[in-house]
């Protein structure tokens, strides 16, 4: 089966790198002297095997105990490989967790139940319902904290479910586990005979994989253009539908039309390529595209506008101040762009409106937003396709929000 690539995310300390260090040891993920190392260093310092260590491998990170980098981890079940995104809990990292999320076809809230939600969990969870995760499994952790109790556990999955109920986000199992020690980790644990739910390894094998675009409509944003000989290849990955020799073609935001000539494979011969192939192509006539340019079928081809409607999730702890010019990335277009109009800013932990017909947005907050680009580009409502309803926005050459595009 296909790879499954999940993010885990959730409040700083609840268990994240434990946990995932607990799945490579269960799954005989590691080399003995990978395992001797982290026994060492949790012996050094005095405490029990720390499974943490194995993502904490930065000197920093030991010393102030908290995940700074996202980290891919790979392992595999008797089902399938998986990929591991290790989103950073610290605040101060919410930008990488957002990079890691974006990545994900699933997710994994964790939740310590002897601390149960905090101001992270509804961040981070807030954060995978603007970015359109479905697939959800919430985490448990800590049970041995407050001795496996049933009662413990229900109070605080009654917490979670509330909170993430506001947010629209319908978890597909709630799992009671201690990862330190491996309870309902990958065996089922002897202390809660009273749950009868799926293991965590087993939740994550019920996950799908999120199927290529093929049925519909052809999106190619064009990555770069290569000059070959008397060729110019077109090169870009295709993100929904199907392209082939002779197919008639859109391009955008020109709107010029044409028909595919060749199409370029690594090492292949090839005249049909389809989503999530990395591809490149040629066109029958004298067409010249550029690194943005969006190459559609012509049916439910992107809207292409100027004016942008969006709900952003500013990141910086400078803030935005009405007038700023900052910069849109859209999938590989980019052009400069001044957000219009702030209709509303949000708390990103209590979903609280903070200010309606704002001039400011601060640093965490989200904010429902107009943006007017210099340039038209070529953009999808998010649910349709993410990679044409996902942007950046860019102040100084660093990345200040990220958002998604709520009104096409």
């Amino acid at each position: 089966m296909d790879v499954l690539s999940f993010v885990i995310v959730g409040h700083v300390d609840h268990g994240k790198s434990t946990l995932i260090g607990r799945l490579l040891y269960d799954t005989d993920s590691l080399p003995p002297d990978k395992i001797d190392e982290i026994k060492k260093a949790s012996a050094g310092k005095g405490r029990r095997t720390e499974f943490a260590y194995l993502l904490d491998h930065l000197e920093e990170e030991r010393k102030q105990g908290i995940t700074i980098d996202t980290t891919q981890v790979f392992f595999k079940s008797e089902k399938r490989p998986y990929v591991i995104i290790d989103a950073p809990g610290h605040v101060e990292f919410v930008k990488n967790m957002i990079t890691g999320a974006s990545q994900a076809e699933a997710a994994i809230l964790i939740v310590d139940v002897a601390e149960g939600v905090k101001e992270q969990t509804k961040r981070h969870s807030y954060m995978l319902s603007l970015m359109g995760l479905k697939q959800v499994v919430v985490a448990m952790n800590k049970m041995d904290m407050v001795d496996f109790s049933q009662e413990h556990f229900d109070s605080v999955r009654a917490d979670v479910e509330a909170w993430l109920g506001s947010i629209d986000i319908e978890p597909l199992f709630y799992i009671p586990m201690s990862a330190i020690e491996g309870d309902n980790v990958a065996s089922r644990s002897k202390y809660m005979d009273w749950y009868t739910g799926p293991t965590f390894m087993e939740s994550l094998d019920t996950l799908k994989n999120t199927l290529p675009a093929e049925d519909k409509s052809l999106l190619l944003p064009v990555q770069d253009v290569y000059k070959i000989d008397e060729k110019r290849i077109n090169v870009g990955r295709v993100e929904a539908g199907a392209i082939g020799v002779g197919d008639t073609i859109k391009i955008l935001p020109g709107g010029q039309v044409t028909s595919v000539g060749t199409i370029e494979k690594f090492l292949e011969d090839a005249d049909r390529a389809v989503a999530s192939e990395c591809i490149g192509m040629t066109t029958a006539d004298s067409v010249f595209l550029d690194r943005g340019d969006v190459v559609c079928s012509g049916e439910s081809e992107p809207t292409v506008t100027d004016r942008v409607s969006a709900s952003i999730f500013w990141m910086t702890k400078k803030p935005f101040t009405h007038g700023e010019k900052l910069l849109f990335r859209c999938a590989t277009q980019e052009t400069s762009c001044k957000i219009k109009s702030i209709n509303r800013r949000i708390n990103s932990s209590t979903l609280e409106v903070i200010a309606e017909d704002s001039d400011v947005i601060e640093n965490l907050e989200v904010a429902e937003v107009v943006i007017k680009t210099k340039k038209p580009v070529a953009i999808k409502d998010f649910n349709d396709v993410q990679e044409l309803g996902r942007f950046v926005l860019v102040r100084d050459e660093n990345i200040c929000a990220g958002g998604i595009i709520t009104v096409v």
